[in-house]
């Protein structure tokens, strides 16, 4: 039996059949320990190397250097703290955004309990801040600048290239999520100083993603140990992971033309087939396509996924959604709480097909018309007879 129509591709995404493929060697034979000096060892290293390079080439930097880690808030959490350790004592500072995902909005609020101080800067309704506060919010006692590349929420794409000079202006270096980003748009790594990316996020595998940082930008050690990855990183890494994230980063670059028209001719039916009658959170141009978070208001998005068994869609950020707490980012635009509880994330990829999200978007639209029968739920922008309609019927 076939399960749901998958459209949370911002929480994770389904392996690539190369990846799958990359990975069985070093799960059966060659199960190599990447530091042993051994064959076999040495073997499962020369796999790592590959893959770090296909990382490398995926992100575009011809210099700096990749360290694998467990993931992006792992990288997220190496970046903040070991920034701030290597800092000088004058700079104490770190600057972030509110709508920054939870791993380094949370990273970012524990050192402000530890002896730091925070700045978090608002965003524009559509999501987007303004380079001209993010330089009034600089000065010499600011470590760490942290603005995202593409929010995982709602897919606006922040101005990194011209964000990033900025903070280097004024000594501080300059940190990126760039997990929604990697892979499927160009990644201004010249302009960032620490730059976390994710493997599942681009049909990888889970449990592997790393932090690239500049020449000479060296955090401090989160983890301590054998410092297996170039003396900053302990724990033996996974040449399984390492190689299935690698050819994933391979494929990204290798079909990124593809992917972009793919995922832009979906974007377009789902704007066809959802009309004006939804509001898109967030820039509705300024923004990944692959991404689109809409609200109804009055509907309610819990009750919507929960009813639309045939589907899989999400309200908001995987990370936070078993947490209770509101969406922070929606929270950042300044939509009340009724208008996040009727919002919905749909995200769509590489794997998804345009029947797929023809199907999914009927099914969801019919479930919101039965949760607001005195409404339209679909078309063009309503009318003054629909409103007339609608005041009758009250």
């Amino acid at each position: 039996m076939s399960g749901p129509i998958y459209l949370d591709y911002q929480a994770t995404t389904p392996l690539a059949p190369e990846a799958r493929e990359a990975m069985a060697p070093y799960l059966d034979e060659k199960f190599g320990n990447p530091h042993s000096p051994h064959r076999m060892g040495r073997e499962a290293a020369a796999a790592v190397e590959v893959a770090r390079e296909q990382v490398i080439d995926c992100l575009g930097a011809d210099s700096g250097h990749f360290y694998f880690t467990s993931g992006a808030t792992e990288a997220a959490n190496w970046a903040i703290k070991g920034a701030l350790q290597r800092a000088g004592k004058s700079r104490k500072r770190i600057v972030t955004l509110a709508t920054e995902h939870a791993c380094v909005r949370d990273t970012a609020e524990y050192c402000a309990q530890h002896g730091h101080e925070l700045t978090l800067l608002d965003v524009s309704e559509e999501g987007l801040v303004d380079p001209i506060a993010v330089e009034d919010a600089l000065d010499d006692d600011v470590a760490l600048l942290a603005v995202m590349l593409v929010n995982n929420e709602i897919g606006v794409i922040q101005r990194i290239a011209e964000i990033g000079p900025l903070a280097r202006n004024h000594g501080a270096l300059m940190f990126c999520d760039a997990v929604q980003g990697f892979g499927r748009i160009a990644v201004p790594w010249q302009q960032c100083d620490m730059i976390a990316v994710s493997g599942h996020k681009i049909h990888g595998p889970k449990g592997i993603g790393g932090l690239w940082c500049a020449k000479g930008v060296e955090p401090a050690p989160l983890l301590h140990g054998g410092g297996q990855e170039g003396g900053l990183r302990s724990g033996t890494l996974a040449p399984a992971l390492c190689a299935g994230f690698g050819a994933a980063a391979a494929l990204s670059q290798e079909r990124h033309d593809d992917d972009d028209s793919h995922v832009e001719k979906l974007w377009a039916l789902a704007e066809e087939k959802f009309g004006d009658r939804w509001t898109i959170n967030g820039s509705d141009c300024q923004r990944y396509p692959g991404n689109l978070n809409i609200r109804l208001d009055g509907l309610d998005a819990g009750r919507l996924i929960s009813e639309v068994r045939g589907v899989a869609f999400s309200a908001g950020s995987a990370c936070a959604s078993g947490s209770g707490r509101p969406s922070h980012v929606l929270s950042a635009l300044g939509l009340t709480k009724a208008q996040a509880r009727s919002s919905i994330r749909l995200g769509f990829g590489r794997y998804t097909t345009g029947e797929e999200l023809d199907r999914a978007i009927a099914l969801i639209l019919a479930a919101a018309a039965e949760q607001l029968p005195d409404r339209p739920v679909s078309g063009d922008a309503p009318h003054p007879e629909d409103d007339e309609q609608l005041e009758e019927t009250r």
